[in-house]
């Protein structure tokens, strides 16, 4: 994806607890557009919760619904997208997003991710376990190459909404010219 093709969507990646809602609520809210959460639309798609999902179907159902989903949102545009940190995790994910997405890895310590995530256990299943900074730190090493496929890097793990949100603005705003920040 060039930056000479017009902007119609940021997608946002990264594990659990990094941002991704916090941020992509306010960069749309400072965007003029509008927000959309991967697991929220998901759960909407299901009628159930992301941990019900997991406990009635399994994860492949999940991330059967997760693509469906996915598809779906990236199709639209003027919309920050909030990806769950499981999406991006597969192969080839990052590469194929339709052109005029500007895709952001919200990078995060396995520490920090399991600290934020116990603020919201439902949602996060997948660390709901004894050992879950173990497990963050297996999945994260086993996501972070893929994540990388993500056009920019941004560190969340010592910043506010706002700072990340700030230095997303000036990076689009410097690639992107037509954007307008409310």
């Amino acid at each position: 994806m060039t930056s000479a093709s017009r902007l119609q969507r940021v997608l946002l990646v990264g594990f659990m607890g990094s941002g991704k809602s916090s941020v992509g609520r306010r960069l749309a809210e400072r965007m003029g557009w509008r927000f959309v959460d991967f697991d929220d639309a998901i759960q909407r798609a299901a009628g159930m919760s992301i941990a019900e999902i997991f406990e009635r179907e399994g994860e492949p159902r999940f991330r059967s619904l997760e693509e469906r989903v996915a598809r779906d949102l990236l199709a639209d545009s003027r919309v920050v997208l909030g990806s769950g940190g499981g999406w991006a995790a597969a192969p080839g994910r990052l590469e194929s997003v339709p052109e005029g997405t500007a895709t952001f890895w919200l990078k995060v310590s396995p520490a920090e991710a399991v600290r934020r995530a116990t603020r919201h256990p439902a949602k996060r299943p997948l660390l709901d376990r004894p050992d879950a900074l173990e497990a963050a730190s297996r999945m994260l090493a086993e996501r972070e190459p893929l994540y990388a496929a993500a056009r920019w890097t941004v560190d969340t793990e010592r910043s506010s909404v706002e700072d990340v949100t700030a230095g997303i603005l000036e990076i689009l705003e410097q690639d992107y010219p037509e954007i307008r920040v409310v």
